[in-house]
């Protein structure tokens, strides 16, 4: 018997910034912008009401953007949100100074962006940011699961999975947009090895 999932439906009212639900305590992504320049950009990831409870902390900052580097991404992750957002009927988002709220899904796919971007060069940043375009939402939430377990941390710049991403996103060409990629089934509707032989 599949068990169907629960899906959570919010109204524009809800919503504020990126997607990010407007109720208290609610797990999301925090994007830090200061009013100065010459400050680094910080995302951190607010736990809410999980947070301070079996271990879990309130929050973890996950990257420091200097504030070139997030400059070079920040349209593409606006652009690339704003659309996904809209296809749900919810309203877009815009980065101001001061304190952004991201869903947490779209946080994750965020905090990729900036771990391969946090290296880069000034000429790699177009190369990271179109790589980046080119995942599925899916393997983003993927691989922010396989670098947050080993180096997730802001101190971590330069470790195993972070320093994977920069590699594999950095190296190429700005690829064309390409058309839409087909949606993966939901893990729910495939069916598994262990299926066939129940």
């Amino acid at each position: 018997m599949t068990e169907k999932r629960k899906t959570v439906h919010f109204d524009k009212a809800q919503c504020r910034d990126f997607g990010a639900p407007d109720v208290f305590s609610a797990h999301v992504f925090r994007v830090e912008i200061p009013a100065s320049r010459t400050e680094p950009v910080r995302i951190v990831e607010d736990f809410g009401y999980r947070g301070g409870e079996n271990g879990v902390p309130y929050e973890e900052e996950r990257v420091c953007l200097p504030r070139a580097i997030w400059s070079g991404l920040a349209d593409i992750a606006r652009k690339d949100f704003n659309d996904r957002l809209k296809a749900h009927k919810l309203p877009s988002g815009r980065w101001k100074t001061g304190n952004n709220l991201v869903d947490r899904l779209l946080g994750k796919e965020l905090c990729v962006l900036a771990w391969a971007a946090e290296r880069a060069k000034p000429e790699e940043l177009a190369v990271v940011c179109s790589r980046w375009a080119a995942l599925r939402p899916e393997e983003r939430w993927w691989l922010f699961s396989m670098t947050v377990a080993e180096a997730g941390l802001a101190e971590d710049t330069g470790r195993g999975w972070r320093k994977a991403l920069y590699h594999a996103l950095s190296d190429g060409e700005v690829r064309p947009p390409a058309k839409k990629r087909p949606r993966l089934p939901e893990e729910s509707e495939q069916t598994s090895l262990f299926d066939l032989f129940s």
